[in-house]
């Protein structure tokens, strides 16, 4: 707490020692590790959540224990036997609010009601001596945004009592000890310069417990957004946000969808035990990510050893089924990489289909955007009669794509619920002296 009658109490003298402080401030950020503990101290074992918020309330503790220390020193060299009741009360502080990390071990709030009752008590004590129009009970304003802050926001059955109590101890301040009163009265300058520090105290309490709370939700809302972008596309999560209660349903004259999965994948993932085919997954499909993005298609998602992806959805694009031929091209080298480095001789069927979709989000809990309609079941199908290491493409695809890639014909074939339908195989991109289509090299 501020000492009455303090020299050097004019706005440069506070802004030289406020600049002293920072930086002896910064020299102590050179201990790194040492003060990491000290501000860990006694939060361990707690949620991450709860974490932060306790180890808030030690760097808390820790200023308040070196400023008040501060104070009470220079007020005992000042002059001890005036100011022997606040010197007390500013020793008092310290020794109490330096327990503040050993008070975790008995709850997440035990902590923050020692540091309220503390500071409520000594605000109080300071002034009964020095009187009202020192101006120090308005600090118990800066409780009403403190508290939720040193309490966290879903402990309303303490936050409103807390509250109460400053506003109550705020009114009583006022009326009970009206200047005349004052047991250590002081001169007018120094309650002017008390009342200021007050003030500028409180406002930079409130202030700061504002921006943390909109620096809390605005961290939240903006780690919400960044996972539904991981789940959704863009223009989707701005139509969800734009209007929420919409369901988001679209049709598609023509889109390009694509189905791979690992050939040979149940006795490898045998033989290779749980961690090692969760380790070879997630690099191969994360793999398939980057391509999708890099080829600026869609991906739908995954089902085990299968990935599903399409092209033209959700916004259409003119060459939406070139912009898959690539990306299975792409995954097909990637595929060859991949086995290479590893050893395990990777090989995946594809199927690439072309045709009308309809696709939305889909679900209430775990929500997903999915497609459906004639040509995921072609995909589907073409993916589970291919052959390993090769593309298989539908009639509307190779319409699409023999012009400007190599491709195989592979001839009349049985799709279910079709029945006979020529297919073929894609190869490459075409350079333009290749003809369209490649010598027929058998595959089946």
């Amino acid at each position: 707490m501020p000492r009455p009658d303090e020299p050097g109490t004019d706005p440069a003298s506070r802004l030289a020692r406020a600049t002293a402080k920072l930086g002896a401030s910064l020299r102590l950020a050179a201990l790194g590790p040492l003060l990491a503990r000290l501000v860990e101290a006694g939060t361990q074992g707690y949620p991450p959540e709860t974490k932060r918020r306790l180890m808030i309330l030690n760097m808390i503790a820790y200023l308040i224990v070196v400023t008040t220390l501060i104070y009470g020193l220079q007020q005992a060299a000042l002059d001890f036997d005036r100011y022997r009741p606040i010197v007390y009360i500013n020793f008092a502080i310290v020794v109490v609010v330096a327990a503040v990390p050993l008070m975790h071990r008995f709850g997440s709030v035990a902590a923050a009601l020692l540091i309220l009752v503390t500071e409520y008590a000594a605000l109080i004590a300071f002034v009964y001596y020095l009187g009202r129009e020192s101006g120090l009970h308005i600090q118990y304003i800066a409780f009403s945004a403190g508290a939720f802050v040193v309490l966290g926001l879903t402990r309303l059955w303490l936050i409103i009592p807390a509250i109460t109590a400053a506003l109550a101890l705020h009114l009583a301040s006022w009326f009970w000890f009206p200047q005349s009163a004052a047991a250590i009265p002081a001169p007018q300058d120094v309650l002017d310069s008390l009342y200021t520090q007050a003030a500028v105290t409180t406002f930079g309490i409130i202030s700061a417990a504002v921006f943390y709370a909109f620096r809390l939700a605005e961290n939240a809302k903006a780690e919400t957004e960044a996972l539904l972008r991981n789940i959704l596309p863009d223009t989707i999560v701005e139509r969800l946000k734009a209007k929420p209660a919409e369901p988001v349903a679209d049709t598609f004259a023509e889109a390009s969808i694509l189905f791979a999965d690992i050939s040979g994948f149940v006795p490898l993932a045998r033989r290779l035990g749980a961690g090692e085919t969760v380790a070879l997954l997630n690099t191969l499909v994360s793999l398939f990510d980057d391509l999708a993005e890099r080829h600026g298609v869609e991906k739908i998602k995954t089902i085990g050893d299968a990935y599903m992806v399409a092209s033209g959805v959700p916004e259409p694009a003119p060459d939406f089924a070139h912009r898959l031929a690539r990306m299975a091209l792409a995954m097909q080298d990637a595929v060859a990489e991949l086995s290479a480095r590893t050893g395990y001789g990777i090989d995946m069927r594809m199927g690439l289909a072309t045709g009308p979709v309809m696709a939305g989000v889909i679900g209430r809990r775990k929500f997903s955007y999915d497609i459906w309609g004639d040509a995921v079941n072609l995909a589907a199908r073409l993916e589970s009669t291919s052959v390993p290491g090769r593309i298989h493409i539908c009639p509307a695809s190779h319409a699409r794509l023999a012009g400007e890639f190599a491709v195989e014909p592979r001839g009349p074939i049985e799709i279910k619920g079709l029945g006979p339908q020529s297919t073929w195989f894609l190869l490459a991109a075409r350079s333009p002296q290749q003809p369209s289509s490649s010598p027929q090299r058998g595959g089946q």
